[in-house]
């Protein structure tokens, strides 16, 4: 099983507005989808920088505002508020874009909780049909453990990729 960790941090320098953010198993969930969506990107940018590329590549996606998922509990245990919604899929936005409108740009995985575990399975971009599901997960994580660890999210300062250095400002 995998270990997820929670996180809040600001949104740029509004440090008034916190968003949403994974760890699994100690990797930012972004990096993990740089990584299923590096070759599908090449494949429709040919000839780019490859420093360029990898900026863009974690710099994909933003989190989801705390105020935008309401009742994280329900959120992300698979029961989203039904404008978050995709009743074709069954999938529930777990990543939005860096514009600030989750919708322009998510990622979407299936949340199936049991009373032992909860998975992320089945991710997707639902802009790019043609990628069909993402070489990503399933993460399966033990439910006592992913319920503590979405009650008391760690609050960070600032991205955790910008610390790193990851990400460019």
């Amino acid at each position: 099983m995998q270990r997820i960790e929670f996180l809040n941090y600001p949104i740029g320098e509004q440090l008034s507005d916190l968003q949403w953010g994974f760890r699994i198993d100690g990797t930012d969930l972004r990096v993990y989808a740089a990584d299923a969506t590096r070759d599908l990107w090449r494949l429709e940018h040919e000839d780019e920088d490859l420093a360029e590329e990898e900026r863009f590549l974690l710099s994909q996606h933003g989190g989801l505002t705390l105020s935008e998922v309401g009742d994280s509990a329900r959120h992300f245990l698979g029961d989203p508020a039904p404008e978050f919604v995709d009743p074709s899929t069954g999938t529930t936005p777990v990543l939005g874009c860096t514009c600030g409108l989750w919708g322009c740009w998510p990622l979407l995985t299936i949340i199936t909780p049991t009373p032992e575990t909860v998975t992320w399975s089945a991710f997707q971009q639902p802009y790019r049909k043609e990628w069909g599901e993402l070489v990503m997960g399933p993460y399966v994580f033990a439910r006592p453990a992913y319920e503590a660890a979405l009650a008391k999210p760690v609050s960070l300062a600032t991205d955790p990729l910008r610390t790193l250095g990851e990400v460019t400002p």
